[in-house]
């Protein structure tokens, strides 16, 4: 148990009759000093956000500028804004670099894929959170041990398991993998989330005879609503950016997904020069995750802190 302590009041004065209390430790500095330290230290952290800041963004905004230029003007005035804005290279990249057929089996797998993994994810979080059975503990550092497990060294067996299911270069078997492979992280989060929630407004359910099903689906699912959002934004990165696991079990040009297909526009656009269409097909690729995390940025933050306060 915690405790606070106090300092014992000074001995009253003889002549005044009055006593008086110490309010705390003397700090061996004066408040003085305190304040132009408080102020050092608080110029240093902004100075180092804002100089990360511009570190995140500067490569950001140049790829977007340099999306509208002409490949003459990207090597003349590499860091000169757009003489004028070059729209053809971004119909350029999403017809005549199969940007669109990407773009769109990016959204059918990711699309798929988060649903599956926040529903399955969730209900699994919730029964380990809020049950008490034997191997509770076991199946939960099971998730946990799934997180820390190279997916390096799971690749060549993922390929034989997912080629004998007959689902390799599909899009369903993809979704498939990419549920299992954030199940860990999600299952996680959201298991530390669903121990904070009160069990007043569960309890107050089954007294109302609402059924197990009924009370996680229409009662605590909501008020979990920051944990989804923050979870699944961070899935949603994830698995936008998923490189290696198409790679290996998505062989197919017609099925490939945006990863593949900026590497794939890479190499043609570099033999090319066509280097605008480049980074054109960039931008398209990095926009939706910009997007989803400057719409959900309050939820993401709330869902973070939520887990940390009881």
């Amino acid at each position: 148990m915690k405790t606070t302590e106090t300092s014992a009041p000074l001995p009253a004065d003889a002549g005044s009759g009055m006593s008086v209390t110490k309010a705390g430790p003397p700090s061996g500095k004066p408040p003085t000093a305190q304040k132009r330290e408080g102020k050092v230290l608080n110029a240093f952290s902004h100075g180092i956000l804002v100089i990360w800041a511009i570190m995140v963004v500067l490569p950001l905004l140049w790829a977007v500028m340099t999306s509208f230029k002409d490949d003459s003007s990207i090597f003349g005035s590499p860091w000169s804004l757009p003489d004028m804005l070059h729209f053809d290279n971004w119909t350029r990249a999403w017809t005549e670099a199969d940007m669109s057929d990407y773009f769109l089996n990016t959204v059918l797998v990711v699309g798929g894929s988060l649903i599956g993994t926040l529903v399955l994810g969730s209900m699994a979080a919730y029964v380990l959170a809020r049950f008490d059975f034997p191997g509770n503990r076991f199946i939960y550092y099971l998730f946990i041990g799934g997180m820390s497990f190279p997916i390096m060294l799971a690749l060549v067996p993922l390929f034989y398991v997912v080629n004998n299911m007959g689902l390799l270069n599909t899009i369903h078997g993809l979704i498939l993998v990419y549920i299992a492979y954030s199940l860990p992280f999600t299952v996680f989060f959201l298991t530390a989330f669903f121990r904070t929630l009160p069990t007043s407004v569960a309890e107050a359910a089954f007294v109302d005879g609402a059924s197990h099903s009924r009370t996680f689906f229409q009662i605590m699912l909501p008020m979990a609503k920051p944990g989804l959002i923050s979870v699944g934004i961070f899935n949603f990165l994830g698995q936008w950016n998923q490189y290696m696991l198409p790679t290996v079990l998505n062989t197919d040009p017609d099925k490939r997904v945006l990863t593949q297909g900026l590497v794939q526009l890479a190499v043609s656009q570099g033999y090319k020069g066509d280097w605008s269409g480049l980074f054109a097909g960039l931008v398209m690729a990095m926009l939706p995750v910009l997007a989803a995390y400057i719409v959900f940025q309050r939820q993401v933050v709330q869902g973070l802190t939520a887990g940390a306060l009881k």
